[in-house]
């Protein structure tokens, strides 16, 4: 590979918009090269602001694909088309990163693990929240044994009245649900990194469609359409890990509640304790005496590369990039992403059956 990397962009609405493509153009040795997406004026746009001189515009990805010179794609669609494009991506030979989740079913995820590991390239999902600050802080502090066996997690995901009602959002055939594989996704994705567990053993779970059917809804984007509202508006989940650990999962777009926390997570171990809650707070025992603290997150630290400011979107495609020229493993392997899906298919499954669901 030379110096530079050759990035295509597959899907440049909101995501791509909001956080791909302004990280990626911030990085000295990437080019965006070619971009997609169904509406061509979207592409088109993408390519008159971000692209390098000549940037190619398509509406058919598989013509993106066959372009050779393309090093690393980034699938920015909804998540009825993730797996779809992400194998058709590694199967061309490029590395590909794609947004969260994984895939809209499990079994699209796994074919996804299974085509990154057929193709030897590598392959990545967009779960940000793992290049907080905060989340770094924390990660370190329990690789050095700081809580000790974490054996009970919360993964909060709450908004009182934030239903998105642009795109896809609402549509559960392009979708594959609402909040839980929305936004569950990061503070389930976090949770079990931090744990550094994932070998679920039982999933029980529920899912609600008690405030979508509202007309005129109170809502931070204005009120919804309930006939397009296919989705749920909450789900909670109760996990069970093989090592005995237990994880409580909530996730709303829409709830009667003023606890709102989004991809944040509550760990309790055997030597302490830490939560997300306003801050990132720590808690143990000393000398027979109890404390608590709140981790200052200031300046310096993973916040700050080369002198700048470094947002969470801007370290994730910094250290996708570097993984790349590197050749060394992304930060959010696709084996983890996995078993997110996974989990979040149980629980849409314990909700449609009425009975826990057990893994193998």
């Amino acid at each position: 590979m030379s110096d530079t990397v050759r990035v295509g962009i597959i899907g440049c609405g909101g995501i791509a918009n909001g956080k791909h493509m302004p990280s990626l153009a911030r990085l000295s040795n990437v080019e965006m090269v070619a971009f997609c997406d169904i509406i061509a004026e979207q592409a088109d746009k993408a390519a008159a602001k971000y692209g390098s001189p000549g940037a190619k515009v398509y509406t058919d990805y598989q013509k993106l694909l066959a372009d050779k010179s393309i090093d690393v794609v980034h699938v920015c669609t909804p998540n009825i088309s993730h797996a779809e494009i992400a194998i058709a991506g590694l199967e061309a030979g490029k590395h590909v990163m794609c947004e969260k989740p994984m895939a809209k079913t499990a079994e699209g995820a796994r074919r996804m693990v299974a085509a990154a590991k057929s193709s030897g390239k590598k392959l990545t999902i967009g779960y940000q929240s793992r290049h907080r600050s905060d989340s770094q802080y924390l990660h370190q502090a329990i690789r050095e044994g700081k809580l000790g066996e974490i054996y009970y997690a919360k993964a909060h995901a709450i908004r009182r009245r934030a239903v998105p009602t642009w795109g896809v959002f609402l549509d559960e055939e392009k979708q594959g649900g609402g909040p839980l594989i929305d936004i569950g996704t990061h503070a389930l994705d976090l949770t079990l990194w931090l744990m550094d567990n994932y070998k679920p053993k039982m999933v029980v779970g529920n899912v609600y469609h008690k405030l979508s059917q509202r007309e005129n809804a109170a809502n931070a984007w204005g009120p919804w359409d309930p006939k397009k509202f296919t989705v749920e508006d909450s789900a909670f989940g109760f996990i069970t890990m093989h090592n005995g650990a237990t994880i409580t999962l909530e996730a709303s777009w829409a709830l009667n509640t003023l606890q709102v926390d989004e991809a944040k997570c509550t760990l309790c171990g055997t030597e302490g304790g830490a939560d997300m809650i306003g801050g990132l707070r720590m808690n143990g025992e000393n000398y027979s005496r109890l404390y608590e603290t709140k981790v200052d997150l200031g300046a310096g630290g993973a916040a700050f590369y080369e002198g700048k400011t470094e947002t969470d979107a801007d370290r994730e495609a910094r250290l996708w990039i570097e993984a790349i020229v590197n050749d060394t493993d992304p930060v959010v392997l696709p084996e983890q992403a996995c078993v997110v899906s996974e989990i979040l298919e149980a629980i849409y499954s314990s909700a449609a059956s009425g009975k826990p669901v057990y893994f193998e």
